[in-house]
């Protein structure tokens, strides 16, 4: 079975012949850690890949992404880097003052310079899942725009320009996704970390009215295509997991340790593909091999039947041991 099948049947619940695998490597991995990574991937490859392509050029961009120093990104936010490899945080959101909207545009030279003439060839080369590179973040990219504190003041608040920067930033990611929908990749990502440890960052009901349109419709186009929705969010998000299955999200990928493992499993098992993960706030970082093995057996007797909907999937990130890293893969094949 190859790994476009075998996550396919996994997404679908049509029994895979093992549990696909997927790693998330952060920057610090591929800065410090190249060697160990290609061994770990040579003992258990993964069934995901992603296809090249060609990203497009940023006007406001400059500096250097997850280095010590500053960077603008692509929308003209400047973020501060303090720890090598370390993505950073944004200390001058590029609309920090609602004055500045009245002449502010996205960054659409992003999407008009992008070449993805090679994503095609990728894709029918290759016998992995393919998925997008990351698409839409709406309520990430308006945290980076206004600063995380303004924008939750905004939020308690909804002034008129919000509902503007939101419908701006919509209207983005959505050419964003129709554009890799007319690829021929298998899955779309999104992304938006909504949790804090304990709850979401704002109330459900306000999630409900003001954010969950958006990836209904970000779904809608996916499943268009033909293509499956992935979706990633860090922290405690059980408020809104069945919210995010009913707008169409096929595989979601959330901090599972954060959350009671063995309620969302009696809650959402088999209604969604359980993308990872292994709890990379305590285990991953400063457990034993054999600590991290225990996570994954308690995952697997939650969600693993045979059936389908679970993938193998952690993250790797800077400070975690190889071996713990290994350990997951390893006891997902026991």
């Amino acid at each position: 079975m190859t790994g476009r099948e075998r996550v396919t049947r996994a997404l679908r619940f049509e029994n895979p012949d093992r549990v696909p695998r997927d790693l998330w490597a952060l920057p610090a991995i591929g800065m410090f850690h190249q060697e160990e990574y290609a061994a770990l991937l040579r003992r258990y490859p993964l069934d995901f890949d992603k296809p090249y392509f060609s990203p497009g050029q940023s006007e406001r961009a400059s500096g250097k992404y997850a280095r010590v120093g500053a960077y603008s990104d692509d929308w003209g936010s400047v973020w501060h880097v303090a720890e090598e490899g370390v993505v950073g945080e944004v200390k001058e959101p590029a609309l920090a003052d609602w004055s500045s909207m009245k002449s502010y545009q996205p960054p659409w030279e992003l999407i008009r310079s992008r070449d993805l003439s090679r994503v095609n060839r990728d894709c029918d080369q290759k016998d992995l899942f393919m998925l997008s590179d990351c698409t839409a973040r709406p309520f990430e990219r308006m945290q980076f725009l206004r600063g995380s504190e303004r924008l939750l003041m905004d939020l308690a608040y909804l002034p008129k320009k919000l509902y503007a920067l939101r419908d701006m930033v919509h209207e983005f990611y959505l050419s964003d996704i129709e554009q890799w929908c007319a690829t021929r990749v298998d899955g779309v990502m999104m992304m938006d970390d909504w949790g804090t440890q304990h709850a979401l960052l704002i109330s459900p009901a306000l999630w409900r009215e003001f954010f969950k349109p958006l990836y209904r419709e970000y779904c809608a186009v996916v499943h268009a295509a033909g293509k499956f929705a992935f979706f990633h969010s860090d922290g405690h998000i059980e408020a809104i997991y069945g919210d995010l299955i009913e707008v169409g999200m096929d595989a979601i990928n959330s901090q599972l340790f954060c959350m009671d493992i063995e309620e969302l499993a009696g809650r959402y098992k088999g209604k969604v593909t359980f993308w990872g993960e292994i709890d990379r706030q305590a285990v991953l970082p400063f457990g034993t091999p054999e600590q991290v093995a225990n996570a994954v057996r308690r995952v697997r007797a939650a969600l693993d039947d045979g059936c389908g909907g679970v993938i193998a999937q952690c993250e790797w990130g800077k400070g975690n041991p190889a071996a713990n890293v290994e350990a997951v893969f390893k006891a997902w094949a026991e």
